[in-house]
């Protein structure tokens, strides 16, 4: 993943701006963990938090997994890192690689990357066996900018705690 960042076209059309905000917040995540070892992506913020960058890589790939191969492409397939089914397990990055972390945040992200584009359009809908609900793909995209959003703050104050770095 690129943790070179292209910020949204101020001009496009509803799919290419919600894609490109998208990819701005992956490229942010990858931004903020650049540069550092495994124990520091691993350093928790503070206990009893498990919260870590490394955990925030794998939890994000568990969300773009979830979204777009379980519920936009209907694929039966488990999460990445719990048989349970528990989205709270991939915050446990104690004994997490980078390599191993990025590699299948990276693989989740081609996939849903593919999708999208593979969409007639936003109105595709998929069933999100959790709810009960069939959304769309427009909420999909939008939910996973928010869900970057939110976390990206997270990295934020991780990554200052760690070396003292701050904004992107």
């Amino acid at each position: 993943m690129t943790s070179e960042r292209i910020g949204p076209p101020v001009t496009g059309n509803e799919r290419e701006t919600l894609r490109a905000f998208l990819d701005f917040h992956r490229a942010t995540l990858a931004l903020k963990c650049e540069g550092l070892s495994d124990e520091e992506l691993r350093r928790q913020s503070m206990p009893p938090s498990t919260l870590s960058l490394l955990g925030l890589v794998r939890h994000m790939a568990e969300v773009e997994r979830a979204w777009f191969r379980r519920v936009i492409d209907g694929e039966d397939i488990g999460l990445v890192w719990s048989e349970t089914g528990d989205f709270q397990h991939a915050y446990d990055a104690s004994s997490a690689t980078r390599a191993e972390a990025f590699d299948a945040w990276e693989r989740e992200v081609e996939h849903a990357r593919r999708i999208e584009r593979a969409a007639a359009s936003l109105d595709v809908t998929g069933l999100n066996v959790r709810s009960g609900e069939t959304v769309s793909l427009r909420l999909v995209m939008l939910h996973l900018i928010h869900e970057y959003a939110r976390h990206n703050g997270h990295a934020d104050f991780l990554r200052e705690g760690i070396d003292g770095t701050v904004g992107v």
